[in-house]
């Protein structure tokens, strides 16, 4: 894993440079008198970023070279961190208030000159054991990068080899029988394999359009969570009017969304139709006993059908359904070829003319018929030269050749991701936050990238487009998959190939770039985390060092207290992420949001119980990005214009009211409902509903320009 430790570096390298530019230029370093050693270390770091390239081109690289560059990433984490906190103190209002700060500059200094000498000892490390030798032969990425762009974006619903498959599974399904219990037919076959390319292929085909009155695509996953997909169910198979009404109801009846109520709703709606659904990517045996038993009608309803892919072939024994196995094997030769031609925009005609046919030949005999394997390695050859094809067949294990092993499949797609640009890698391992078939939207990707300071700026570019030119790039290089788009063709959201995800989160422990609380049970976690993902369907309970965390992202619902880890402890907290909780966030939790003076993207779920924007939001001059989607905000503070780098405001309002009747048709209502609510509060609203109820009078309260009554609070 040298390459990734490598190609890592040199891109996190990269940042600290942009930032000592930055703190050099700033009038407040030579007052301080860091100006020296600021443009010292923006100097060396120079040196050493030219020594990582190099290095990258060796083709042996010994273990002491890893543990240099090892050492190199952590003195950029701990440089960006410094100066990044020295370059919020230079953005004081004036140079007189920066000046009074004498216990910060006097921290800083020692931290910058600490630094430095920290430089100077890597550096002569690097010299001393003469782990790095100049290298002649440069690697042309100029080419590389004029020739990916000139090949054409092929698409990957287009894999070849598939139609007999197709065929195959067309006929278990057997469209015209349309009588009897649900038929289930088993897709299976080892990651990688293209199961669900290929049922995707089925699923759009004429015979199923014209014979099914209802379809459904849900992905199971490792970890599913069963009210989503349920709710994913009832949209699919029933129409969005009858998911809106199934919530409307549960709001009138003042009801939490269960479980049972779901899957009710679902087999009461399911009756009369026939239906075809897909269970992508199943892993348990429960799972799948829990959909037969509870959410799928057991009476005769037309000869519906069910396709689950599986890498587990032995779930099959334990349907209830009349079941059908189709076992999904490698690609023949033949379609191999054409696809990893295809993949590399090559003819054969091309490799013979450049005499690599023997190369090619041996390429693709040890990608041993896999198509994620075929797809990852036509991407890299498509920014090859062909007679840089030898030196990359080189680095290809021989194990898929005899054996269609996940590890042997791992260390030939890894190579995917070692070939990317460097300006890439960060952005595709910051992906590893998302969990398991998790969709990834474009646009919320995007402004992360440019908040963690990912995207490079360009000439004439906004920082958008660079952004959504490296979410394209990610595509075309078939590194993530497209999973919904917008009406007119753009890819809308992605998602992480179970093999990929495995890859970008192996480099990323072993890069220490994202900690995920799911899956780490006991043990030392990781110094300096950097960006910290928490999943809430694992307990977590987070007593190490957060004053290092950059990125905060919840998902589901999280056993700690939000308010609880919004605290000061996360001092160089860069994005904030809470629109995938499951939790409501509250005033209170956002209460103290102008402490983090290094915010630069904050984003809510959308339903939360927030009616204010505090005005301490003008102390967050670096914040970029601000969602508030369907809370109870009527209105955005002046304090937002006063934001320098401000480029997203995504702010709307809930139009429904739960608890009372704020309405211009029946003042009298309105008005007993107003006058009794300080008499009522303290019996019928439990501590879990005071923030909502709370949040709802004031919103209604703004908007109506009602007079709050006396006795409620925020607290």
């Amino acid at each position: 894993m040298a390459e990734t430790v490598l190609s890592m570096a040199r891109s996190l390298v990269g940042n600290a440079i942009t930032k000592a530019g930055e703190a050099a230029a700033a009038e407040i370093s030579l007052l301080i008198g860091v100006n020296k050693e600021i443009w010292f270390i923006k100097d060396e770091l120079k040196t050493m970023q030219a020594f990582l390239m190099t290095a990258e081109e060796m083709e042996k690289k010994p273990r002491l070279l890893k543990a240099w560059v090892e050492q190199v990433r952590d003195l950029s984490f701990d440089i960006e961190d410094c100066l990044a906190e020295f370059m919020v103190h230079v953005g004081s209002k004036s140079l007189s208030q920066q000046l009074m700060k004498l216990k910060h500059r006097h921290r800083i200094a020692i931290q910058i000159r600490d630094l430095k000498s920290r430089v100077e000892e890597v550096s002569d490390r690097n010299s001393r054991y003469s782990l790095i030798s100049p290298n002649t032969d440069e690697h042309d990425t100029l080419r590389d990068e004029f020739r990916y762009w000139s090949a054409k974006n092929i698409d990957e619903a287009e894999l070849v080899g598939f139609d007999d498959a197709k065929e195959s599974i067309l006929n278990l399904i057997d469209v015209h029988a349309n009588h009897g219990l649900a038929k289930v037919i088993f897709v299976v076959g080892m990651g990688g394999l293209g199961k669900t390319s290929l049922v995707k292929k089925v699923y759009h085909s004429i015979n199923i359009v014209n014979n099914f009155s209802c379809r459904a695509w849900v992905t199971v996953s490792q970890s599913f969570v069963r009210t989503e997909l349920l709710r994913g169910l009832i949209k699919q198979l029933l129409g969005g009017d009858s998911e809106n009404e199934h919530f409307k109801g549960l709001q009138s009846m003042q009801r939490n969304e269960k479980v049972e109520d779901l899957v009710e709703d679902l087999k009461q709606g399911l009756k009369e139709k026939r239906y075809f659904v897909v269970l992508d990517d199943m892993w348990s045996i429960d799972a799948l006993n829990w959909l037969n038993e509870s959410v799928f009608p057991d009476s005769k309803n037309g000869g519906s059908r069910i396709i689950v892919t599986t890498r587990d072939a032995s779930i099959i024994q334990n349907c209830a359904y009349p079941s059908y196995l189709y076992r999904l094997e490698p690609l023949k030769t033949d379609d191999a070829k054409q696809l990893l031609l295809r993949k590399s925009n090559k003819s054969y005609e091309d490799i013979k003319r450049g005499k690599a046919e023997k190369v090619f030949d041996r390429i693709l005999e040890r990608c041993g018929g896999l198509p994620l394997a075929l797809v990852a390695i036509g991407a890299v050859l498509r920014t090859k030269c062909i007679e840089d094809w030898e030196k990359l067949s080189l680095q290809l294990s021989s194990g898929l050749k005899t054996k269609s092993s996940l590890e042997e499949m791992t260390r030939v797609i890894t190579l995917s991701y070692t070939h990317l640009p460097s300006h890439l890698k960060p952005c595709f391992l910051y992906l590893s936050i998302f969990p398991e078939d998790f969709p990834i939207k474009r646009r919320c990707m995007v402004n992360r990238w440019i908040a963690e300071g990912f995207v490079d700026a360009k000439f004439g570019m906004a920082m958008e487009d660079v952004g959504n030119s490296y979410f394209d790039e990610l595509i075309n290089r078939s590194m993530i998959q497209p999973c919904r788009f917008y009406s007119h063709g753009v890819v809308q959201s992605c998602v992480l190939h179970d093999i990929m995800r495995d890859i970008a989160i192996s480099i990323s422990a072993e890069e220490n770039f994202v900690f995920m609380t799911k899956g780490f049970v006991s043990g030392i976690p990781p110094e300096n985390i950097r960006h910290l993902s928490i999943d809430g369907r694992q307990d977590s309970y987070l007593s190490f060092d957060l004053s290092h965390v950059q990125s905060l992202s919840f998902f589901y619902n999280p056993k700690e207290q939000l308010a609880s880890l919004c605290s000061p402890q996360l001092r160089m907290l860069r994005v904030l992420d809470l629109e995938f909780s499951l939790c409501r966030v509250t005033q209170n939790d956002i209460s103290n949001i102008g402490s983090f003076c290094h915010l630069r993207y904050l984003s809510v779920k959308k339903g939360s119980y927030i009616y204010h924007i505090p005005r301490s939001i003008r102390k967050l001059q670096g914040l970029q990005t601000l969602n508030l989607k369907r809370s109870l905000i009527t209105k955005v503070p002046a304090e937002v214009t006063e934001l320098r780098s401000f480029r997203s405001l995504r702010c709307s309002t809930l139009g429904v009211y739960s608890h009372f009747e704020f309405t211009t048709r029946e003042p009298k209502k309105s008005l007993v409902t107003t006058m009794k609510l300080p008499l009522i509060l303290p019996h019928l609203i439990s501590g879990d509903k005071s923030s909502e109820v709370v949040a709802e009078f004031r919103k209604g309260e703004r908007t109506k320009r009602n007079r709050e009554p006396e006795g409620v609070t925020d607290s």
